[in-house]
């Protein structure tokens, strides 16, 4: 034993020294011209098979033994940067990477970098810049990030034009969307016809719908991760756009060359000023109208090589007016999100960075009508107050740890009604504002156990309590009020909390292809509720209460990834099955009235399955992808539809994406879009009789019919022309065409009347409403 203690002491001086011979080589990936940081470049090191990617901030790190190496740093749409590092002590080294003007408007690939969908411990994410969605055709010329994210496998759209998703079966609340850490609880211009993202202003979009890392919480299904653009930090440059319904403006450039940069972004309809010289003063309808628009704005300045603030914000709001003179009625509803982000990013060491963020964000929807002299309003909307903070830790190349904390204030109306006639005052005691604390902490870890093995594994605890200001009401069983529980501001009403594990392990077969497994388990407090048969505002945002209880789900994934042709071809499949507790729906019979809304629900299960195919051509002058869904998603509640099981409205058994790009020559890109999917799931009156003289129909059980198939072809052509003389600006012409064998796809089926029950000659049709036809387009885009 003594000599075992002696070889030891022997030895350890020299084990101690040779760990100490390793150093730190980090700092940040960027664009050399506007110095814009890029998240999710490579970075890697071939000798010794190591490699990091960058994380969301352009920040990497990696610490090798003392040596000479080769490095490469490599992002989509740049030329590849390779040099030499003698790595003899510590290093910070901003790589500055050239962008590739062959590559820039390429519909090319959402990994970065050869085989990286093969190689790392993710499943189920796809990267997408702005660029790529701007190579594609657009419904009436407006790009829509969220609209290109449908095209994946395993994202099916919500209808005809609407920019709103379901993910896996889950439901529109279920998709976690950050806009620079912000929440957006409203994602649709037009009531969803377009996003309220403005392409102008978006650097990049990360999309995750299986194996959720552990920083991402609130959520079942996915998160949308948008980056807003930094600013240029060289030189002033100015990008607009102009087409048939809305026009774009964008400026960014130094506030202090190499220190600080701002970028403001503006979008606006002008429908409403294109409509009204059409409608005369003395029309019934003058004064009404309908406009959006959006503002993003950004900031940063970097006040030593440590330290770096970000602020910025976004400012949306739709306005719909209508007037009926006539009838001497008139109806007002804007609605809209504002947020703004506060971010500090400071490197503590080489091996430790860190982001702390303050987020405010809010949502309001309000319903203002008058007629004659009666006057109501209704409005609903959740406000959110958020700190939080996150650490990247890379102690060696094998490790990349990541850990946090976080904490929101979330403010809840669901629905206040309030209105007056004359000078009588409608104010019913139903304002039923709630608050609730929600608290998050994570770890994880993407441990490369070997080279075959990478494990990325992360535990998550969230904790969700609401609390007082609130009154509790007992009712009987007709629904009286009996008696109240009054609980304090700030006094704890009811606490949820859990552990959510998750972990994704990969496994190398060879090079080229690998295998993937991922579990996950996630808890959603804060739910969306629809009633999809009401025309009034009645989609809710609610929180887990004392009676409402948070959804569970837990998801398992398994894929086989494959390239060929040396990376050109990416492929993968991914088989997939999630179940989802406390699913929430509005009971039979629902009609919106003054009591809590919570009063109305029921609650249910839901479980879905499936199979997702992908094939991804990445290079050369056609680039394009296919996507293939095969799914079930089944809901079941004891309060509905006989406590039998019934097919979602998110239930699509078929889905299919087929989307090309081909770069004809400099001045000439042609792309095209081709969906199908199995039409949606409805209900339909199966039975008509009169009851005291009013006709009466009897629905059928929940969603037991099918609409027609959803099938529709998409093309565009850019045209950028090439000047003989250098010029100050540069432009091009997009012509799309939407839908262009004008299929008429199915919206709504309603039943029509005709004839007379007295006379025995009544006839009850079912007819189908489509909403758009073949759609040409032209938008002209300019950038200075």
């Amino acid at each position: 034993m003594k000599r075992f203690f002696c070889l030891l002491l022997f030895f350890l001086p020299a084990y101690l020294l040779q760990a100490q011979e390793k150093f730190t080589l980090n700092g940040y990936v960027k664009d050399s011209l506007s110095s814009e940081t890029l998240i999710g470049a490579n970075i890697s090191i071939r000798s010794e098979g190591k490699g990091i990617v960058s994380n969301q901030y352009g920040f990497y790190s990696i610490t090798l033994p003392s040596g000479k190496y080769e490095v490469t740093c490599s992002f989509i749409g740049y030329q590849s940067r390779q040099f030499i590092v003698d790595l003899t002590d510590n290093r910070s080294v901003n790589l500055l990477l050239l962008p590739n003007s062959a590559l820039i408007n390429n519909v090319t690939v959402f990994t970065r970098k050869r085989d990286n969908n093969v190689n790392t411990a993710q499943m189920g994410k796809f990267e997408l810049s702005a660029n790529t969605a701007k190579a594609l055709p657009a419904f009436l010329g407006e790009v829509d990030i969220l609209k290109t994210l449908q095209l994946l496998p395993g994202v099916r759209n919500a209808g005809e034009g609407n920019a709103g998703f379901y993910v896996r079966g889950g439901g529109p609340d279920q998709n976690l969307i950050l806009l620079d850490d912000a929440v957006v609880y409203n994602t649709g211009h037009l009531f969803g016809f377009f996003s309220v993202f403005n392409s102008d202003a978006i650097k990049n979009v990360t999309l995750i719908k299986g194996g959720m890392p552990a920083q991402y919480g609130g959520r079942l299904s996915s998160v949308v991760d948008i980056a807003m653009k930094e600013g240029n930090l060289n030189k002033t440059q100015i990008d607009a756009g102009i087409g048939l319904i809305a026009s774009r403006f964008s400026i960014q450039g130094p506030l202090k060359k190499n220190k600080a940069s701002y970028m403001i972004s503006a979008r606006r309809t002008y429908v409403d000023v294109l409509t009204k010289p059409f409608i005369s003063k003395s029309s019934q309808y003058y004064g009404s109208g309908y406009y959006f628009y959006d503002l993003n704005a950004k900031m940063n300045y970097q006040f030593s090589e440590k330290d770096r603030l970000y602020l910025s914000g976004y400012f949306g709001r739709d306005k719909f007016n209508f007037n009926n003179t006539q009838r001497s009625f008139s109806t007002e509803i804007p609605w809209g999100n504002s947020t703004a982000t506060l971010r500090w990013n400071h490197i503590f060491d080489k091996k430790l960075f860190a982001n702390t963020t303050i987020v405010y964000n809010d949502y309001k929807f309000t319903l203002d009508g008058k007629q004659n002299n009666f006057h109501l309003n209704l409005s609903s909307g959740i406000r959110d107050l958020t700190a939080k903070t996150d650490i990247d830790f890379y102690p060696v190349p094998e490790h990349k740890l990541r850990f946090g904390a976080q904490y929101t204030f979330h403010t809840f109306l669901p629905n206040v009604l309030t209105g007056n006639q004359d000078s009588v005052v409608f104010a019913p005691n139903n304002a039923t504002k709630k608050y609730a604390n929600e608290l998050g902490f994570y770890a994880q870890d993407d441990w490369e156990i070997s080279k075959k093995l990478k494990l990325n594994a992360g535990i998550r605890y969230s904790l969700f309590q609401q609390v007082g200001k609130y009154t509790l009401y007992n009712r009987d069983a007709n629904g009286n009020k009996t008696d109240s529980v009054q609980y304090a501001p700030g006094q704890p009403v009811k606490t949820y909390g859990g552990f959510e594990p998750r972990a994704t392990l990969r496994y190398t077969l060879a090079d080229d292809q690998s295998l993937k497994f991922a579990v996950t388990r996630n808890l959603q407090y804060i739910h969306l509720v629809t009633n999809a048969g009401s025309t009034l505002p009645t989609d809710l945002w609610v929180p887990s209460t004392i009676r409402v209880q948070p959804q569970i789900s837990w998801q398992y994934a398994l894929g086989y990834f494959r390239n060929f042709k040396q990376g050109m071809f990416e492929t993968s499949v991914e088989a997939y099955y999630k179940t989802m507790d406390n699913q929430i729906e509005y009971r039979e019979g629902y009609t919106p009235s003054l009591k809590d809304p919570e009063e109305e629900f029921v609650f249910g299960k839901g479980w879905s399955y499936g199979a997702e195919f992908f094939v991804n051509k990445v290079r050369g002058r056609f680039t394009g992808w296919i996507g293939y869904t095969f799914s079930w998603t089944w809901r079941q509640f004891p309060d509905l539809n006989n406590g039998e099981k019934y097919p979602s409205r998110y239930d699509r058994r078929h889905d299919l994406s087929v989307v090309g790009t081909y770069e004809l020559n400099s001045k000439w890109k042609l792309s095209s879009i081709f969906v199908y999917g199995t039409g949606n799931a409805t209900s339909l009156p199966e039975r008509f009789y009169f009851v005291s003289g009013v006709l009466t129909q009897e629905y059928s059980r929940i969603n037991a019919y099918r609409m027609k198939p959803y099938h529709r072809l998409d093309i565009s052509a850019t045209y950028t022309p090439v000047p003989k003389k250098p010029r100050k600006f540069n432009s091009n012409w997009v012509f799309s065409i939407y839908n262009v064998y004008s299929r008429l796809n199915p919206y709504f089926i309603y039943f029509d009347q005709e004839g007379s029950a007295t006379a025995g000659t009544l006839k009850v049709t079912a007819k189908q409403v489509s909403l758009f036809p073949i759609i040409p387009s032209v938008t002209w885009n300019i950038r200075m």
